[in-house]
């Protein structure tokens, strides 16, 4: 179990003691499915990439549970190849950046890909539930499109929500990706916090020579990550997420909490930020 600092804390850590703690790193590892378990807000992280096989998604001891969705909602976003999620015996494909929400109560879960030599890679999050919703694939197509940002701010990018409260229907869980258009580098700039809930952002589709400058902490005592291709950060409810790479990018956000409004943060006008 990963815990979370206080924010005073966190302002006295090094860059070593920062990536040790909001940093998660060694999410997909080929022929394996990983798992993390954090005390923010019980979120546990996971990878999945199988190869010939399929794997499992098995309760880790942390959770203390029969099964994996005994008391908690899964979202799986697939960053890789084609491949195919089965749940219960019910078969989903999934395409290139599709999501499934498989609801509370699901007890077997299990992932697949379409080639091993283009596997697939599956991003997963998952928060407790206290309520039974059915499971359901959104594809890449049919989630929920808004366009943000501009040229001039560095800062065109396509959101597409997918587990939220007008797509899949979740107790707690909302999910979605941003796009970055090319030439902007710049995300979630003006800055927020969110009191009510956390977040965590995973970045992909990062070439190997490129990364993400991360900013997080508290509005008036920013800090920086160096996140490359496939790493995941932490944000508790007082720390800021928001990031600017040296091309662009895409990330999946994903938050648990108090509610599930999208509007419902604290702002960081960018002339108080420290």
């Amino acid at each position: 179990m990963r815990l979370m600092p206080h924010p005073d804390q966190a302002a006295r850590m090094d860059t070593d003691e920062l990536r040790d703690t909001f940093l998660v790193s060694d999410l997909m590892e080929p022929g394996k499915v990983v798992l993390h378990s954090i005390d923010l807000d019980r979120v546990v992280l996971g990878g999945a990439v199988p190869l010939a096989d399929p794997l499992t998604l098995d309760a880790p001891p942390a959770l203390a549970a029969d099964y994996f969705t005994e008391r908690r909602e899964l979202g799986v976003l697939n960053v890789g190849g084609a491949g195919e999620v089965s749940v219960d015996g019910v078969s989903y494909p999934m395409q290139p950046r599709d999501v499934l929400y498989v609801g509370r109560g699901s007890r077997e879960v299990t992932f697949g890909s379409a080639s091993a030599d283009e596997a697939a890679h599956y991003y997963l999050v998952s928060y407790p539930a206290h309520a039974e919703y059915p499971t359901r694939h959104v594809s890449r197509g049919d989630a929920e499109v808004s366009e943000l940002g501009s040229a001039a701010e560095s800062n065109r990018r396509r959101i597409r929500k997918y587990i939220h409260a007008g797509g899949a229907a979740s107790c707690q869980l909302v999910m979605g990706i941003t796009e970055l258009e090319e030439g902007s580098v710049w995300n979630t700039m003006p800055a927020h916090t969110h009191q009510r809930r956390t977040e965590v952002y995973f970045y992909f589709a990062l070439p190997a020579d490129a990364a993400v400058f991360h900013f997080m902490g508290e509005p008036q005592g920013t800090k920086s990550l160096v996140v490359r291709d496939q790493e995941a950060v932490l944000s508790p409810g007082w720390s800021i997420h928001a990031g600017c790479g040296t091309r662009s990018y895409t990330f999946c956000w994903a938050m648990g909490g108090e509610n599930q409004e999208f509007s419902d943060m604290q702002p960081a006008p960018i002339p108080e930020l420290r």
